[in-house]
């Protein structure tokens, strides 16, 4: 099949392996695939992936042991648990967690940057015809923006900001208010604060503001947002951390002790909050997107997806 590969560098392969499913899983050819931020942070080392990178994708099931799948739209939950019944995450139903998973396209699993992939039966969910192509790839990012719900109760009175004016922080504030929150999203690039606050959003340049927050969600992807949230974070508040970066930072964690700041860790989400939210009409991230390349136009792809101007770059594989 047509697929990247990394290997140390992103290259084309026109005759990469095709996936072979195990018991319970199933073979689905991608529809379409979106660039995101730990895409490009594993081309810089992160979590030293080798494979085919991706990970949010709509697709359809062309192979399948359970027969109700065959020709299902489908996204896919990334994380995939060991199953052991010996495991307490994989039975707890935190299979997220489990320490031997493998994950889409991030940890020792082939991802969606290709013509097909594999996933295990329980991790796909079928989308409605409602639901777009276009509007489907996006519920993988949607649902990590609806895990803050899960893990954090926030008052619709208290002040958030959105760190950060990239994908994932515009994902995270049109979600928030798609759920009638009103956060205010700091970032560094006018042109997508402008693009944000046409879609309803509140929008500050980072760089000048003064404020403290209830609340603040780093969205940045780079290392220096958690400090930067200390310095927004009014005290008793919360940092919600969903950026990933390959490189590390130095950081002063004492005002953390002072101030009695609760940080939490924030990553993947449940899909069913995210695919009821689109089939409601709550949220449409569609205006997010600034392209759509084929798999054989990667570098093109790719050098959009780096470009500070973007929000969202897909990819067509087949």
């Amino acid at each position: 099949m047509r697929a990247l590969e990394f290997d140390g560098q992103i290259k084309y392969r026109a005759d990469y392996p095709d996936p072979a499913a195990g018991g319970g899983e199933s073979i689905v050819r991608v529809r379409l695939a979106g660039i995101c931020g730990t895409d490009l942070e594993l081309t810089r080392g992160y979590m030293a992936f080798r494979g085919v990178p991706g990970h949010e994708f709509v697709g359809e099931v062309v192979a399948s042991g359970n027969r109700a799948m065959l020709g299902r739209r489908v996204v896919g939950e990334i994380n995939a648990g060991c199953g052991r019944a010996s495991c307490r995450w994989c039975r707890g139903a935190m299979s997220r967690h489990c320490p031997d998973r493998t994950v889409l396209g991030i940890i020792g699993r082939d991802g969606a940057f290709a013509e097909f992939l594999k996933l295990p039966d329980a991790n796909l969910i079928a989308i409605p015809d409602s639901i777009a192509d276009a509007l489907a790839v996006f519920i993988e990012p949607l649902a990590a923006a609806y895990e803050i719900f899960d893990q954090t109760h926030l008052a619709r009175d208290r002040a958030i900001a959105v760190l950060g004016d990239g994908r994932l922080g515009a994902t995270v504030a049109l979600a928030l208010n798609a759920e009638d929150h009103r956060p205010v999203v700091l970032g560094r690039h006018r042109e997508k604060l402008d693009r944000l606050a046409a879609l309803g959003l509140e929008t500050r340049a980072q760089a000048d503001e003064k404020g403290r927050f209830a609340v603040v969600i780093d969205c940045t992807g780079k290392s220096a947002g958690f400090g930067r949230a200390i310095e927004l974070v009014e005290p008793r508040g919360t940092i919600i951390l969903k950026s990933t970066a390959a490189a590390g930072a130095e950081l002063n964690l004492a005002p953390i002790v002072i101030n009695e700041i609760t940080v939490v860790g924030s990553r993947c989400g449940r899909f069913a909050p995210a695919v009821a939210a689109m089939e409601a009409g709550k949220i449409d991230l569609r205006p997010l997107i600034d392209g759509e390349f084929p798999l054989d136009d990667w570098r093109s792809a790719f050098a959009a997806a780096a470009n500070s101007a973007a929000f969202k770059i897909l990819l067509r594989p087949s």
